[in-house]
């Protein structure tokens, strides 16, 4: 486990397999870098036999962002990052992500799968690039950008909190009606949970939610990824 340069001057934390399986997948970072929680699914994907490597999206704003969701000043600052944070550029450090582990030996397919602002920004994988499967979990805004739904031609599952705090169930009820009829999407709600239900030792993590969840995602990724 390391972290290596994918472009400019722009790393990640790249998570290797005992027993490659042939596939890599990008992890999307949620609005707190590439921290213990990210590194530690990046790291679960590697037992897996992916290919891991979560780039650090806020590298224009701050190389190297590395916090926790354990206090008030940590949020203060994660807030102001993802308001910074430009979404059409992230997508462009996505793909370029997805180029280098295109290009590692033994590399046949790559997905994606992103949580919070990583949950929007692996929904616009799956729209702007050439990534074989996305999952994103709970994902923000996507309302916004249901206008490139018709550009999904490869799977994608989405995971959404029912009580999620900021994506209220007026946007949960747009995504369902703009995503139904697309038969590449998969979408599953999980009622009584509230946002980042997956996110370890966060106060809204769910752990039956987050394991269902999880089986899920794996067994999305072997089918669309094997």
């Amino acid at each position: 486990m390391s972290m290596i340069a994918i472009r400019d001057g722009m790393r990640g934390y790249l998570a290797e397999p005992a027993t490659p399986n042939g596939a890599a997948i990008v992890v999307i970072q949620e609005i707190f870098g590439v921290n213990a929680v990210t590194r530690g699914v990046a790291d679960a994907l590697a037992a897996q036999g992916y290919l891991a490597l979560a780039p650090d999206l806020f590298w224009r704003l701050e190389p190297g962002v590395d916090i926790t969701d354990q206090s008030e000043a940590e949020w203060k600052k994660a807030l102001d990052l993802m308001n910074r944070f430009d979404i059409d550029s992230g997508v462009g450090d996505i793909k370029a992500t997805i180029a280098l582990l295109r290009a590692r030996p033994g590399v046949k397919k790559v997905g994606a799968v992103g949580y919070c602002l990583g949950g929007l920004l692996a929904y616009l994988t799956a729209a702007r690039s050439d990534a074989d499967a996305s999952v994103g979990y709970y994902g923000v805004n996507i309302p916004a950008f249901l206008g490139e739904a018709a550009n999904i031609k490869t799977p994608l599952m989405l995971h959404i909190a029912a009580e999620d705090g900021f994506v209220p169930k007026p946007a949960q009820e747009q995504m369902i009606a703009g995503l139904k009829d697309n038969a590449h999407v998969t979408l599953h709600r999980y009622d009584g949970v509230d946002h980042a239900f997956a996110r370890p030792g966060g106060k809204n993590f769910n752990a039956e939610a987050a394991a269902l969840a999880n089986e899920r995602t794996a067994a999305f990724f072997r089918r669309h990824l094997g």
